[in-house]
């Protein structure tokens, strides 16, 4: 049986999840890097692979998927994916999804601003680095999802869907690390983050730190062992 091919460049936080999240299950499929630092997504023929442009992206024969949690879907109906980490008992994987919904417009996109306004986009010579009273509005939008996280998906569980590590966490984790680019650390002012971002760590290393080695060279602030 052909495996299914990924596409995926670890600077993206999805890809970074989606990666992690197949190497933990062990689950075989065609590796295949699109360096986003050259633009190879935006070349034509990555444009027949995925008309967004984006990474990651599923191949699974002459079937073609993008977005990271729809990929994750497809897996698992295919009996492709670590049911540990998207489980198949309908009220787990229900805890599981309320918290991908949420993080598109919660943690992603307050994180992905800062990280983009902050870092992304002067490094790249698409915009300067943003006003003290700009970055000041970031930062409150990015610590208000933070918050939530903190104070709700964390209020009384090690993880953000329970006891056990799940592929939300993942996802969400994800999203923190690449902050630091943007030389921030949501551990300083969120004690619950700082602690389940080292419990997610411990449980999924090495892929954990392989998947953020980037993160941790350009930032310098990679977590203590």
């Amino acid at each position: 049986m052909a495996k299914f091919k990924i596409y995926y460049d670890l600077l993206s936080q999805p890809s970074r999840a989606l990666w992690m999240a197949l190497r933990l299950g062990k689950i075989p499929y065609e590796d295949c890097p699109v360096a986003l630092r050259k633009s190879e997504q935006l070349k034509p023929e990555y444009k027949q692979i995925n008309r967004f442009q984006k990474v990651p992206a599923l191949v699974d024969g002459d079937f073609q998927l993008s977005e990271s949690v729809a990929i994750v879907r497809y897996l698992s109906d295919k009996g492709k994916f670590s049911e540990a980490l998207y489980p198949k008992e309908l009220q787990q994987r229900a805890r599981v999804d309320e918290f991908l919904e949420w993080h598109h417009l919660g943690v992603r996109m307050g994180c992905t601003l800062y990280f983009r306004d902050m870092w992304l986009f002067p490094m790249n010579g698409i915009k300067p680095k943003p006003s003290a009273e700009r970055e000041a509005t970031l930062r409150k939008t990015m610590e208000e999802q933070l918050k939530v996280i903190e104070e709700i998906w964390l209020k009384d569980t090690h993880f953000v869907t329970g006891n056990e590590l799940r592929v939300s966490d993942l996802f969400g984790a994800s999203e923190i690390e690449q902050t630091k680019l943007a030389q921030y650390d949501a551990g300083k002012k969120f004690p619950k983050i700082d602690e389940w971002l080292q419990r997610v760590r411990e449980q999924t290393n090495p892929h954990y730190d392989a998947a953020h080695e980037f993160i941790y060279k350009k930032s310098g602030m990679k977590p203590k062992n």
